[in-house]
């Protein structure tokens, strides 16, 4: 057995000299990225928070600092043989980006229904790109099915120790710039970056006689963690659709589930609503393009689901979200924001009836963004005509006010979820 095997079926945490050699490893390809701090958390949450720009890495998330460890640790044979990995975005690139500088060929397996961006950006790494199969889960087994076949090695997303050392090179980046934190607040997958923080901040605390709370973030239509914690062991679940695909993970690694059950504090789940949310705010607030995955941290302070404790670092572990996908979530954002709002009125068909409705909006002081007009459906009778309306608002007070003027106005009005 190799030392790097003999590791990673090994159930000890890594130790901060493991994790402090990666980091001049890594360094030769992961970029310092910027700690910001954020007054309108900080007055959420009732504590100073700064915010961990894994947005800003090279290719846009964390992933580069563990698939960069991993490789580079590869012998000279191995890396003759090349590597196969299968991801859907962050990984990709980070393993085609690590492979580039390493100077080893990497095949990367993603599913047919990718987003452009992110395979356009993996070939521009200089990866091969294959896409196969409707589901990570397919590009899993295609990946796989490359390896037996050719020799090439798998490089695993989260699931290794050299990936998680990888990681946790984020940690001590972290303890460089608020050396006395008391909270970390970091996005769970599959559980290899909280696996690598959690390890670093936890040992450097306990070295100098500190306490530091980890909070783990999943989203709840992909959240394994509180199940397999309960169980004793990793445990697959049945996940539902999520905006969050960068920590759609429907089990843990087995070696991250060991270290996070050993380091991490309480995991909290939030809504897909409250992640739009997040992103909204971290776009308006902080000017920073944030993906789902990495905006979960901001999600649980502004649904209130972490407590005030101290100096707080959220981790924003990426920034690669579809432009198409930004626009629809802003949407949602500002709808779960209250500031977004959809009514149908049901009116007599004849003229001046949509005249009508726009100035009973236009004394609420609020602003028509879009009007759908028909008599087909919506609940319209044959003598009537359906108006949809979609208006900006400014706050669940403000929404009120549009909804109550209308009604006022003695129409008929209902409010679409």
């Amino acid at each position: 057995m190799t030392d790097t095997a003999a590791r990673q079926t090994s159930n000890v945490v890594p130790t901060l000299a493991d994790i402090e050699l990666a980091r001049t490893r890594v360094a030769t390809v992961a970029t310092i990225t910027p700690m910001e701090s954020s007054r309108y958390l900080a007055e959420l949450l009732g504590s100073p928070v700064f915010l961990k720009c894994e947005n800003l890495q090279r290719t846009g998330s964390y992933k580069v600092r563990g698939a960069y460890n991993r490789m580079v640790m590869l012998s000279a044979d191995e890396r003759a043989r090349g590597v196969v990995a299968a991801s859907a975005g962050n990984h990709a690139q980070g393993v085609a980006l690590a492979a580039r500088e390493l100077g080893i060929k990497a095949t990367i397996f993603m599913p047919v229904g990718v987003a452009l961006p992110k395979l356009q950006a993996t070939r521009r790494y200089g990866a091969d790109v294959i896409l196969q199969g409707a589901t990570i889960t397919e590009a899993l087994q295609a990946a796989a099915d490359f390896a037996a076949e050719t020799g090439a090695l798998i490089i695993p997303p989260f699931d290794h120790e050299d990936v998680v050392i990888g990681q946790g090179t984020l940690g001590l980046e972290i303890l460089d710039e608020i050396p006395d934190l008391e909270t970390v607040i970091v996005p769970i997958g599959g559980g290899g970056l909280a696996a690598g923080v959690a390890s670093v901040v936890k040992q450097q605390a306990a070295a100098t006689g500190r306490t530091v709370k980890v909070i783990g973030v999943q989203a709840e239509a992909a959240a394994a963690y509180r199940p397999s914690l309960l169980a004793g062991e990793p445990v697959q679940i049945q996940m539902g659709p999520t905006i969050a695909d960068g920590i759609a993970v429907a089990k843990p690694g087995d070696l991250n589930f060991q270290m996070i059950e050993k380091t991490v504090d309480e995991i909290v789940e939030v809504s897909e609503d409250e992640v739009a949310q997040a992103i909204l705010i971290l776009l308006e607030r902080t000017k920073l393009v944030v993906e789902a995955a990495g905006a979960v941290g901001v999600a649980a302070i502004i649904a209130g689901k972490v407590r005030a404790v101290g100096k707080t670092v959220v981790i924003l572990s990426g920034g690669n979200i579809d432009a198409l996908l930004l626009q629809r979530v802003i949407s949602q954002g500002l709808a779960a924001s209250d500031r977004y709002l959809t009514v149908r009125v049901i009116l007599p068909d004849r003229p001046g009836q949509l005249v009508r409705v726009a100035q009973l909006v236009a004394e609420a002081n609020a602003n028509v963004v879009e009007v759908l007009h028909t008599r087909h459906g919506l609940g319209a009778q044959l003598s009537e005509v359906a108006i949809e309306l979609s208006v900006e608002t400014r706050g669940g007070d403000h929404k009120q006010q549009v909804i109550d003027t209308i009604r006022a106005g003695g129409l008929d009005v209902f409010v679409e979820e």
